[in-house]
C-alpha cells in the first residue's frame, strides 16, 4: 500500500515535470521566434550595408563591430541550443590577432568562411528559423483558443444562426460546435504534450545544419589538434626537464654524497672508528632523504594512490594534505583511462594549490561526477577571487593540459570571490 502511494507521488511529480518542460519549450519557442524575426533582420541589414560601404572606406570602421555582433548573436544561439535542448553547435571562427587594426580585422573577418555562413544563417533564421521556433509555441497556445470558444467566446464571433468563425477546420456557430472546437483543442494539446519539445529541438537542428561548419569545422578541428599536439609535446618536454632537474639537484646529489662518505668511512674505519660512525650516520640520513625525494618524484609523475584507487580516492587523499578545510564529493561509477585520470588529478592539484597560495581561501569544495560522456570537475573556494586565465599563469597550463584530451576550462572569479573553476573532459568510464 505504501509502495503504491509512493509510486503515485512519483508519477505526479513526473507529470508535473513534463508539464513544465512542455510549457518551457512553448515559451522559449515564442521568444526565439521574436528574436529570430527582429534580431536576424536587423543584423543582416546592418551587415549588408556595412560590407557595401567597405569600398568607400566607411565599412572598415563599422564592419568589425557589426560582424562582431553577428558572432555574438550566433554564439548566444549556440549557448541556448546546448542549454535548452542539448544540441551542440561548434564554433569554427578563425581567431583574430590581438591588436589588429580595423582594416586588418575587416579583411580577416571577410576572409573567414564562418562569417558568410553566419550571414547565410541570418537569412535562414528570419524565415525557416522563425517558422520552426513559432511552431512549438503555436501548438501549445492554439488549444487554449478552443477551450475559450467552448467557455463562451464563440458568441463574439457568431450571431447563433450563421457560421462566423472557423477554429482550424471546425466551423463555430453555436455552443455545440464550440464544444467541438474544445475537443479539437484537447487533441491538439495532447499532440503538443508529445511534440512541443521535439519541435523546439528541430529549430536548433536547423541552426546546426547551417552553422555547423562542414569543411570549415574539419579545418578548425585540424587546427585545434595541431595546437594541442604542440602543447602536449611542449608539456612533455618541460616535464622531462623537471624530472632531470629534480634528480640532479636532489636524489642524485645525495647519492653522490653518500658514496663519498662511504669511501671516507672505508679509509677511517681502522684509524678513527668514531669519525667513521659519524660518517655512516650521515650516509644513512642521505640515503633516507634520497629515498623520500625519489618517492616524491614518483608521486609527482603518477601518484600510487591514483594508479591503485582511482581519481576519486586520489583527490580525497590530496584534500587530506590541504592546510585548509576541503570537502570532496565524488560520483564516479567507474574509472577513466589512466592519461585522463592523471591530467584531471594534476589539474585539481594545481587549482587547490592556487586556492591556498594566491586566493587566501579558508575552505574549498571539490565536486567530481560523470554525466553524458563528460568528466566534470568543479572546484569552489571562498578566497578573494580575481583569478584569470592568462599567459604564464597556472590556469593557462591547466587549459593546455586539458586541451590535449579535448577538455575545456572555465573560470568564474569576481573580485572578492568566490572563485569557481570548472573542468570538463570527454571520456568514458570502465
Amino acid at each position: 500500500m505504501d509502495t503504491k502511494s509512493g509510486q503515485g507521488t512519483g508519477d505526479g511529480r513526473g507529470a508535473a515535470g513534463r508539464a513544465r518542460t512542455v510549457a518551457a519549450a512553448g515559451l522559449r519557442g515564442l521568444l526565439l521566434a521574436v528574436v529570430s524575426l527582429t534580431g536576424s533582420i536587423t543584423l543582416f541589414v546592418l551587415a549588408v550595408l556595412s560590407i557595401a560601404f567597405v569600398p568607400l572606406g566607411i565599412g572598415f570602421l563599422t564592419t568589425p563591430l557589426v560582424l562582431g555582433g553577428v558572432r555574438a548573436f550566433t554564439d548566444w544561439r549556440r549557448l541556448v541550443a546546448a542549454e535548452w535542448c542539448g544540441v551542440r553547435i561548434p564554433a569554427v571562427y578563425r581567431p583574430l590577432p590581438e591588436g589588429a587594426g580595423p582594416f586588418r580585422r575587416t579583411l580577416l573577418l571577410l576572409g573567414d568562411p564562418a562569417t558568410w555562413r553566419g550571414l547565410g544563417w541570418l537569412l535562414t533564421d528570419m524565415t525557416a528559423g522563425f517558422a520552426t521556433a513559432l511552431l512549438p509555441a503555436a501548438l501549445l497556445l492554439y488549444p487554449l483558443e478552443g477551450f475559450a470558444l467552448a467557455a463562451g467566446l464563440w458568441r463574439a464571433f457568431t450571431d447563433g444562426t450563421h457560421t462566423g468563425y472557423w477554429y482550424a477546420f471546425v466551423p463555430v456557430s453555436g455552443q455545440a460546435t464550440a464544444f467541438g472546437a474544445a475537443a479539437l483543442g484537447a487533441a491538439l494539446l495532447a499532440v503538443a504534450w508529445r511534440l512541443t519539445p521535439l519541435l523546439l529541438k528541430s529549430h536548433f537542428l536547423l541552426t546546426r545544419s547551417v552553422l555547423g561548419g562542414g569543411s570549415g569545422e574539419l579545418a578548425e578541428r585540424v587546427r585545434v589538434l595541431t595546437e594541442t599536439r604542440r602543447d602536449a609535446v611542449d608539456t612533455s618536454a618541460a616535464e622531462l626537464r623537471r624530472i632531470e632537474r629534480d634528480l640532479h639537484d636532489g636524489a642524485q646529489a645525495r647519492l653522490i654524497a653518500m658514496g663519498m662518505d662511504l669511501g671516507t668511512v672505508e679509509a677511517l674505519i681502522d684509524r678513527s672508528p668514531e669519525q667513521a660512525k659519524e660518517l655512516l650516520a650521515r650516509a644513512r640520513k642521505n640515503s633516507a632523504d634520497a629515498l623520500v625525494e625519489l618517492r616524491d618524484l614518483v608521486r609527482g609523475i603518477h601518484p600510487p594512490v591514483l594508479a591503485e584507487r582511482g581519481l576519486g580516492d586520489a583527490v580525497r587523499a590530496l584534500a587530506l594534505r590541504m592546510p585548509v578545510e576541503t570537502e570532496v564529493t565524488v560520483e564516479l561509477p567507474g574509472r577513466a583511462d589512466a592519461p585522463v585520470e592523471s591530467a584531471a588529478y594534476f589539474a585539481v592539484s594545481e587549482v587547490l594549490t592556487n586556492a591556498v597560495k594566491h586566493a587566501d581561501a579558508h575552505r574549498v569544495w571539490v565536486d567530481l561526477h560523470h554525466r553524458d560522456g563528460m568528466l566534470r570537475i568543479a572546484i569552489t573556494d571562498n578566497g578573494r577571487g580575481g583569478a584569470v586565465i592568462g599567459a604564464g599563469s597556472g590556469l593557462a597550463g591547466i587549459e593546455r593540459r586539458l586541451g590535449t584530451f579535448d577538455g575545456v576550462l572555465a573560470v568564474s572569479s569576481p573580485a572578492g570571490g568566490p572563485t569557481m573553476v570548472t573542468m570538463e573532459i570527454p571520456c568514458v568510464l570502465s
